[in-house]
């Protein structure tokens, strides 16, 4: 073959090659990996891995009940170049059916699964696995897929939000860290297209409390449908050693909830003698619930007794809901106060390094939801006398007793540092005095009769709400403990001390005896911020399955219900 034959040859043999590439590109598509994947027009599954925009949208707006989502939706597909999450090779993740399988199961979770079941996905799914038509077909897979995507936001949000959201519902007070889940990263995670240190894989909650009081509801819910609990009489008090038909009643009410098995046999008991075994039975009771521990029913553990089941189980599924508005993560050491049981708990690396009693506001002055850092210890404090009390309990005070101010080791001072100037009482027209119009400071000096006692812990705040040390420790032998004006007094205000401090240089057990007895105000910055979380959660369960409740102190239980099952 000579040159030019040679030349027409390659020649030739290019043109056949590039038409067809261009014929196998024109009826192949192109593999999430980038590998060319041909058409099977004979009906078999064929992979449209790109939506639109226009689509998605289009999709959501013919379907109000995805509406809420489609931002959500659209940065879903968005960030992944508007290809399908739900399909790999023009078949169905396993992951669509445990969506709905989910969704399907949504009671144990508290919610209703009629709010997510919008459509007939197993109608869905085998209509598109018999459909042969390619262009039917693919357009299965595209409405299936933005379906699928819009029903896991519509649960997702419920499931890791909150149905109610408490920043936008009037009369919830709740400002404690929000809960920025990202619920189109937990998508990807979901279809294993990133990896994350949360279970979002298995549709699974985010904290351990959630998951105990789920165990909690199914476990009244499998009570309540054996019929209610029954009703105790009215009685003044029942003991160890009485003798009463209604003993025999309170048994039956707690061996229910506490011992369902000897509770089905009880029916021909007739022992109406309240001895040992009731004895115990009461005291659990009364511990769990936060009552004094006394083995006698009548008054608060009566009262208690008699909430219903359905009570109970509506007061455990709002608190699951709180639990949702709970943010991912507290931090790797943290301070949570729980209003409603009084108690003060440090976790260090997810493990309660310790506990104490508080005192919290009283219903009038209700201690705040909130969270935020804990930046310093304040040994020997003055106190700031708020304008509120100031007018409403100082003022009263003065023109009672000209010489209240100076009887509670108080004075009153205007400027600070080397400017500072003490004011006489007695210059002070306190009949026109009110929290506006006062122009200086009432502060009460470091020392025994301090209302701060002789520590505070600092996190500044817009509540001007702290922990603080009191002079009143006979409070902490009190079973409800709501009496200071919205800060939050320690039992043990030293031992936090020496946990936060334990890591200072120059700072031990010794050292923060002194300098809270000095008698002068000493500030101690924290080596690192610490978080704070006040919540208000009046049901929880522990590690062994008990379930407590507490009393809905400042009445947001009720208020929550109100917006959860309206």
């Amino acid at each position: 073959m000579n040159y030019l034959s040679r030349v027409r040859f390659i020649l030739l043999f290019n043109i056949i090659l590039f038409s067809s590439f261009a014929c196998n590109k024109k009826s192949g598509q192109v593999s999430e990996s980038g590998e060319q994947q041909q058409t099977n027009t004979s009906g078999s599954s064929a992979q449209l891995t790109q939506l639109d925009s226009v689509q998605v949208i289009d999709y959501v707006k013919k379907h109000p009940e995805f509406k809420e989502h489609e931002k959500l939706v659209r940065v879903f597909y968005r960030d992944r170049d508007w290809k399908l999450g739900w399909f790999k090779k023009g078949q169905l993740v396993p992951q669509a059916n445990s969506l709905v399988e989910f969704i399907g199961r949504a009671e144990e979770e508290a919610l209703n699964p009629k709010d997510y079941q919008f459509m007939d996905y197993p109608k869905m799914f085998k209509d598109y696995e018999n459909t042969r038509d390619e262009a039917e077909r693919l357009k299965k897979q595209q409405e299936i897929d933005v379906a699928l995507t819009a029903s896991y936001f519509n649960y997702g949000s419920d499931f890791y939000r909150g149905i109610v959201n408490p920043r936008k519902t009037k009369g919830i007070s709740w400002r404690v860290k929000r809960n920025k889940i990202k619920l189109n990263k937990a998508l990807q995670t979901i279809l294993k297209e990133r990896e994350s240190r949360y279970p979002y894989y298995e549709f699974a909650p985010l904290h351990e409390d959630y998951k105990r009081l789920r165990t909690a509801l199914k476990k009244y819910r499998d009570m309540q449908a054996k019929g209610p609990w029954p009703e105790i009489p009215e009685v003044k008090s029942l003991k160890l050693g009485d003798n009463s038909p209604v003993v025999n009643t309170v048994r039956k009410r707690l061996l229910l909830e506490y011992d369902p098995a000897k509770a089905s046999s009880f029916s021909a008991k007739t022992d109406t003698v309240f001895d040992e075994s009731l004895d115990q039975l009461v005291r659990k009771f009364q511990e769990i619930n936060g009552l004094a521990v006394d083995g006698v029913v009548g008054g608060q553990t009566l009262k208690a007794m008699n909430v219903s089941i359905d009570d109970r189980i509506e007061q455990i599924v709002i608190n699951m809901e709180r639990w949702r508005w709970i943010p991912k993560r507290f931090g790797d050491k943290y301070i949570l106060v729980n209003i409603p049981e009084y108690m003060l708990r440090v976790y260090e690396n997810e493990k309660e390094a310790l506990d104490m009693k508080v005192v919290v506001g009283k219903t009038l002055n209700s201690t705040p939801i909130f969270s935020d850092k804990l930046e310093y210890v304040v040994f020997s404090p003055y106190w700031n006398v708020p304008a509120s009390i100031l007018e409403n309990e100082v003022k009263p005070a003065m023109l009672r007793n000209s010489n209240f101010i100076a009887s509670q080791d108080m004075e009153i001072v205007s400027g600070n540092g080397k400017n500072l100037k003490r004011i006489s009482p007695s210059s002070i027209d306190w009949a026109n005095v009110n929290g506006k119009n006062f122009k200086y400071l009432v502060r009460q000096r470091p020392g025994p009769k301090n209302s701060l006692g002789l520590v505070k812990f600092m996190f500044p705040n817009e509540y001007n709400v702290y922990l603080h040390d009191t002079p009143f420790d006979k409070l902490f032998s009190q079973t409800e403990r709501g009496f200071s004006h919205g800060c939050i007094r320690l039992e043990q205000p030293a031992k936090l001390a020496n946990y936060l401090l334990k890591d200072k240089p120059g700072w031990n057990e010794s050292k923060i005896a002194d300098a809270m007895n000095a008698g002068e105000e000493q500030w101690v910055n924290l080596k690192e911020k610490i978080p704070v979380y006040i919540v208000y959660f009046t049901s929880w369960a522990d590690a062994d399955g008990n379930v407590h409740f507490r009393k809905d102190l400042y009445g947001h239980d009720n208020d929550l219900k109100n917006e959860y099952f309206n």
